[in-house]
């Protein structure tokens, strides 16, 4: 598989794009002159201490203590970065004093008008609600939770709460309460801050009652602020926001050690309680300095614009822009809502230097015909990124078709789990149709066979082999470490085991088909399930689809299930399932062609978009769905019924 080069390096690279730039100090203050990308990389593999503290030095990293050595420990899991450094990542959110005046932030919403605030704007509110804080008692190594939309104060507090070396975790509005308490417990926080409603397409949405229910779930609680969204009431008892940042404080910002608690993401929490995976101020700094400054190429000027929840690590990728002393646009409500082209409309108007949108929603746009690029002007943006799932090679083209050719798309790879890309494109990197151009910077990533092989040409699982700064401090509730050992080493001892499956070309470009969780292996083949997705969902008439494989614990092929959901159209044709296989069996093989075709209302989701295939495999062997999947983690609560109704008609006997 060996895809059409879609796009290419700039020749004046090194003058035009930040890394171009970092290559070019590199060449000049370290006296390391690489001839191109691949280079580059090899060496930041090969020696992590000096490309990580190049890192710290060319992006002008604020230590208040230096670093006695990068890396002093090198095994995995354990390996220390920095020690004896003392930083906070949140001082270099703010901007610098001659950005005062630059734009920051623009919070764009369904439930108000347009908010704008530039970095001096920034650093005042974070300056107020910092002291409002203090007041409520919080200081370092307590924990901060908000159950808030992607709106401005969200950002306020989040950098106030790490300013203080407090730890930080949101969940969004739209959460359920059971999913917030499951999450929210493990980090016992000191502080609520939440919207008692927000607006959602034409409708307003309360969270009052859902409110009410966290709090009481939480006894750790001893305050709960209600930040003014829409036309709800907060609790009687609870902190005005206004009072919150009603006296100014000084902006300062606490040294703390590189891996000191910066904020705690959350596995999707389908299946029992979410992983609670905590990330330092260092790591991240380093990783996103890197990942948003050299790969998007954010700088000074530049705006990011990627429609995100606050319980996704996209949320934390999108405020990182501020690093670069980039502004960033913040949307709430329904992305597609009045029709698919809104984003587009947003991105007109607002001009993102750099833009990122899921693979769902991209392939959606192809199908429905729109071309934003000759329909909007969209003249501003120069890079194009997509991440969430597989991107099928059409989508690329489409890109191609669609936008200036001269626009960079990115598609990448990567998780919670780091909080970054571990796969994806950049400035130096060549497109390649429906490929990944290559492994990011500093990331040693392999495809390692059964046996720890490296393998090439073939489906591997996706590993790192070498430790990152911005790989987890710890799991919450993990004091001896053996669920952190067992998430991500549990395979191949001393190797990060990421759980995708990736295959490489010969040219170093890869592409990820999927969790190897779900892994389909038929006839002792496995099967990747985005292989199924990019064919199913390249028909007109499909609009959604997901695809599992029941193994026969005697020893039989097992079934092949694929479910979808038709379109209005599709809905009333009894020939769409033959076309359905027809199509699988020209464009992969035979194998593809699964056992049985089930349309379904719905195919379930996580609240970040993930399809739950593991989980729906699990509820269809048998196993309990209350136990298997959280609802109020689902993007619909209902879609899960189908699959419970069809696990009761399979019996344990067809199992």
């Amino acid at each position: 598989m060996i895809g059409d080069t879609l796009w290419s390096p700039p020749a004046d690279l090194r003058e035009t794009t930040e890394i171009g730039r970092f290559m070019a100090w590199l060449a000049t203050e370290r006296d390391l002159d690489f001839d191109g990308y691949d280079a580059l990389w090899r060496w930041s593999v090969d020696d992590l201490e000096g490309f990580w503290s190049a890192l710290a030095d060319f992006f002008e990293v604020r230590f208040h203590a230096p670093y006695e050595q990068v890396l002093s420990d090198r095994t995995m899991p354990g390996a220390k970065w920095f020690t004896g450094a003392r930083l906070n990542y949140a001082e270099h959110l703010v901007g610098r004093d001659q950005d005062l005046n630059r734009s920051a932030v623009v919070g764009r919403s369904q439930t108000r008008p347009q908010v704008e605030l530039t970095f001096g704007e920034l650093r005042e509110e974070v300056s107020r609600v910092r002291a409002g804080l203090q007041r409520l008692g919080v200081v370092a190594g307590d924990s901060v939770a908000a159950y808030m939309p992607n709106i401005p104060e969200t950002l306020i507090a989040f950098i106030a709460t790490a300013s203080l070396g407090a730890t930080w975790s949101a969940c969004s509005s739209e959460f359920g309460p059971h999913s917030v308490i499951d999450r929210f417990s493990q980090i016992e926080p000191k502080v609520l801050i939440a919207v008692p409603g927000y607006g959602y397409r034409d409708r307003y949405v309360s969270r009052q009652e859902e409110i009410v229910g966290i709090r009481e779930g939480l006894p750790s609680l001893e305050h709960v602020v209600t930040v003014p969204y829409g036309p709800g009431q907060p609790p009687d008892d609870a902190v005005a926001w206004e009072e919150l940042r009603s006296l100014p404080g000084p902006l300062e910002f606490a040294p703390v050690a590189f891996d000191h608690p910066l904020y705690v993401l959350f596995s999707s929490g389908t299946t029992g309680l979410p992983k609670a995976i905590v990330h330092g101020h260092g790591g991240q700094l380093l990783e996103h300095q890197k990942n948003q400054g050299l790969f998007w190429d954010l700088k000074p000027g530049g705006r990011l614009m990627w429609f995100s929840t606050t319980a996704w690590m996209m949320w934390n990728a999108l405020v990182s822009a501020l690093l670069m002393r980039a502004s960033i646009v913040m949307l709430d409500g329904d992305p597609t809502w009045p029709d698919l082209n809104e984003q587009w409309r947003i991105a007109e108007q607002l001009r993102p230097t750099t833009m990122g949108v899921s693979s769902v929603y991209m392939v959606a746009c192809r199908k429905a015909g729109l071309e934003p690029g000759r329909q909007f002007d969209l003249s501003a943006m120069r890079i194009f990124c997509t991440a969430g799932s597989p991107v099928p090679a059409e989508a690329y083209r489409w890109v191609y078709e669609s936008f200036d050719p001269s626009v960079l798309m990115i598609n990448g790879s990567g998780g919670t789990d780091i909080c970054s890309g571990m796969v994806g494109g950049s400035p130096a990197q060549p497109v390649y149709e429906g490929e990944i151009s290559g492994p990011s910077l500093g990331v040693d990533v392999k495809a390692f066979d059964a046996d720890g092989n490296v393998v090439v040409g073939e489906l591997g699982e996706m590993v790192i082999t070498s430790p990152m700064p911005s790989m987890p401090v710890a799991l919450l509730g993990d004091p001896d470490g053996s669920r952190y050992r067992d998430a991500y080493f549990d395979r191949y001892p001393g190797v990060w085991r990421q759980g995708d499956w990736i295959m490489f070309t010969q040219r170093g470009s890869c592409v990820v088909t999927g969790r190897s969780d779900a892994t389909l292996n038929r006839g002792g083949v496995r099967l990747g399930t985005g292989e199924f997705y990019r064919v199913i969902e390249e028909l007109p008439d499909v609009t959604d689809s997901l695809v599992v494989h029941l193994e026969d614990d005697g020893g039989g092929s097992g079934q092949l299930l694929l479910f979808i959901v038709p379109t209005e159209t599709g809905s009333t044709d009894p020939a769409l399932e033959g076309r359905i296989a027809a199509a699988l069996r020209m464009q992969l093989s035979p194998r593809h062609v699964p056992d049985r075709i089930v349309r379904v209302a719905a195919i379930p989701r996580t609240l970040t978009g993930k399809k739950l295939e593991a989980p729906v495999k699990r509820i269809l062997r048998g196993e309990p769905p209350a136990l298997v999947a959280s609802r109020g983690s689902l993007l619909n609560p209902t879609a899960l019924d189908a699959f419970v109704t069809l696990a009761e008609d399979l019996g344990p006997t067809k199992r």
